[in-house]
């Protein structure tokens, strides 16, 4: 009777150690995971932060008031604002969900995000099939911008493209050096400046990679976020289980 109540009381002994490793493994994972689904709210804060600035920012606000058959450059911002809304809404929930241990929350954010993350998927897959297109709407719209000069919103919009591409023009000439919407050379040596349409070009080339990089990054905050949110959801079920 005494060896059957000694086995009793370890066994007992053993459940509770077994359950309050699990426990401490549990919380250690929630805090991991919020952590996880903060950095995917910081994110789509970025990428927000980024398209309002493009929107409401002093230089780059001219570009709206003016009347243009290319919508390019408008819908590439508005995407962006809305992606970001999105994405900081998913990562609220997904943090709200990990707190509150709810499974039908944690759910919800990996369907979101998985919605979010093909979404992104199909974007960079048509802009890269669709690149030379995207150039050439963009060089378009400065060539339709530079035929408007004379209105303040055109001339506006120009000095957003020279100053930032260091560029100015379509040819190079003299008359590059009449127009105050371009950047001022002070060396003599360095008196013609890059015409636009070949700088849009160096951009593309160059900055591809970069452009890659971020995409790639995001990407990988996405994909880390799905997998320790239903890692988190499977944990949370076991322990109620448990329980």
């Amino acid at each position: 009777m005494l060896n059957s109540g000694y086995r009793k009381q370890e066994e007992l002994a053993g459940t509770s150690v077994v359950c309050l490793c699990l426990l401490v493994h549990l919380n250690l994972l929630l805090e991991f995971c919020c952590l996880k689904l903060i950095s995917n709210t910081l994110a789509g804060t970025a990428v927000l932060a980024i398209g309002l600035w493009l929107r409401f920012d002093v230089q780059t606000k001219s570009i709206f008031e003016l009347e243009s058959n290319n919508t390019t450059f408008y819908t590439g911002v508005y995407i962006l604002i809305g992606a970001g809304a999105l994405m900081m809404l998913v990562g609220f929930l997904g943090c709200c969900g990990a707190l509150q241990e709810s499974q039908c929350m944690l759910g919800l954010f990996f369907v979101f995000l998985f919605v979010i993350f093909a979404l992104e998927i199909a974007t960079a897959s048509w802009g890269f099939a669709n690149k030379e297109k995207v150039v050439e709407e963009l060089k378009d719209f400065y060539r339709e911008t530079y035929e408007k000069r004379s209105q303040p919103a055109a001339r506006e919009t120009l000095k957003v493209f020279h100053f930032a591409l260091n560029c100015c023009g379509i040819i190079e000439g003299l008359e590059q050096q009449l127009m105050d919407t371009c950047p001022k050379k002070t060396s003599p040596e360095s008196f013609t400046t890059m015409p636009c349409h070949n700088a849009i070009d160096d951009v593309f080339k160059s900055k591809l990679n970069v452009i890659g990089a971020v995409g790639l990054g995001i990407a990988a905050i996405m994909i880390f976020g799905m997998i320790f949110s239903m890692v988190l959801c499977c944990a949370i079920r076991r322990n109620r289980e448990m329980v």
